[in-house]
């Protein structure tokens, strides 16, 4: 028996951020990030809410910190808001959410005292509609997802007009982290048919249109479906769980400060084959993940006649994909000190074998295992 819960209230479309102005009550807190004040995102949030008391906490940095999420509460414990708007990225959204929670236990305050309103400005976290929220220790270096159903937002504004002027290099990002929450879920010990809906729908929207909004950044029909899919993964993660690709990212990434999307986008190719294990499937008997990856490659139109072609197939796309996008394929290749990457290889591969995310993988993985996979990573230096 599985119980599914999608309990979000959802507002899609071109305009769609009229409705904060029938939402937001009262006082009501921005939290957002100082590139929404730069590019006029919260001038456009405050000539919505003309009847509210408006505060604005925008301190927000990318891979929030405690430090950052303690400022956040003050600022919530200042203004006495009733109403929460978090309105920016991924890590706009990691921040509000842990600021609400830890502000129910500080301020002594039933966590539903405060409607939550997420206004998402880039398509890739799905944050807007899942339990999920991730800190990152600035001295250790490690990033620690939290999970609850208290931290996921009561209402999602998707307007995709918000997300034209995101440049090409976070939109690849972006999408392509949107793109692994889908396979993960997809593929998850824990998925079940309405996640496995959502995935494959997400996964065909990210296929077709991230290429067209990477070029074209003005086109609003990519942007817009660009912002479902994210949803979609969102709703479908939250649901059936993610895998070791972010378990890996959020250990890699968070020791060498890559943005999330990017590092997820690198391992996609080597987790995928790693979760496939064709060189281990004998008489046709394929593992489930080669079995879904070779229904997607069906649905994404590649060769897939059979199982190890269309999960081949699938995997070379997404590597395609990566290089379309100027991701790179390691990373050596980013510019990271391989000799860096050594010393804390023992350490990363312990984060990413404890990451909750990691604990749905459909394979089991060794250390020996994931230290390969890392070594893939790492890449090699060119001669």
């Amino acid at each position: 028996m599985k119980e599914l819960d999608f309990g979000n209230k959802i507002i899609t479309g071109e305009g769609a951020l009229a409705k904060l102005e029938e939402l937001a009550v009262n006082s009501t807190l921005i939290i957002t990030d100082q590139s929404m004040v730069k590019f006029g995102m919260v001038a456009k949030v405050k000539e919505l809410l003309t009847h509210c008391e408006i505060s604005e906490f925008d301190g927000v940095m990318p891979d929030p910190t405690l430090n950052v999420i303690t400022a956040g509460v003050k600022a919530l414990e200042e203004c006495g808001a009733e109403t929460i708007i978090a309105l920016g990225g991924g890590s706009v959204m990691d921040t509000a959410k842990a600021v609400r929670m830890v502000g129910s236990k500080v301020l002594n305050r039933d966590i539903s005292a405060w409607e939550f309103i997420a206004v998402p400005t880039t398509s890739g976290t799905g944050s807007e509609v899942t339990d999920y929220s991730v800190i990152t220790d600035a001295e250790k270096g490690i990033k620690y997802p939290l999970t609850s159903k208290e931290l996921r937002p009561s209402v999602a504004i998707l307007d995709p007009a918000l997300t034209i002027s995101v440049p090409p290099t976070v939109t690849a990002d972006t999408g392509m982290d949107a793109l692994t929450h889908a396979i993960e879920a997809y593929i998850s010990s824990n998925a079940n048919d309405f996640s496995d809906a959502l995935c494959e729908k997400a996964i065909l929207y990210i296929y077709q249109y991230l290429p067209i909004a990477f070029k074209d950044g003005s086109n609003m029909t990519a942007r817009e479906k660009l912002h479902i899919a994210s949803c979609m993964a969102g709703l479908a993660f939250n649901s059936a769980g993610l895998g070791l690709n972010h378990g890996m990212a959020h250990a890699v990434g968070g020791k060498f400060h890559i943005a999330h999307g990017r590092i997820n986008a690198m391992l996609l190719p080597y987790v995928m084959r790693f979760n496939a294990d064709l060189e281990h499937a004998h008489n046709g008997e394929y593992s489930m993940p080669a079995r879904k990856f070779q229904r997607i490659a069906h649905l994404l139109e590649l060769p897939s006649s059979g199982t190890r072609l269309g999960a081949n197939n699938l995997i070379r796309a997404i590597e395609r994909m990566n290089h379309d996008l100027a991701i790179p394929s390691t990373l050596i290749e980013l510019g990271k000190d391989p000799q860096e990457i050594e010393r804390y290889r023992g350490e990363m591969v312990a984060a990413a074998l404890a990451d909750t995310t990691t604990q749905t993988n459909p394979r089991p993985v060794t250390q020996e295992q994931a230290n390969e996979i890392l070594t893939q990573l790492k890449g090699k230096r060119k001669n």
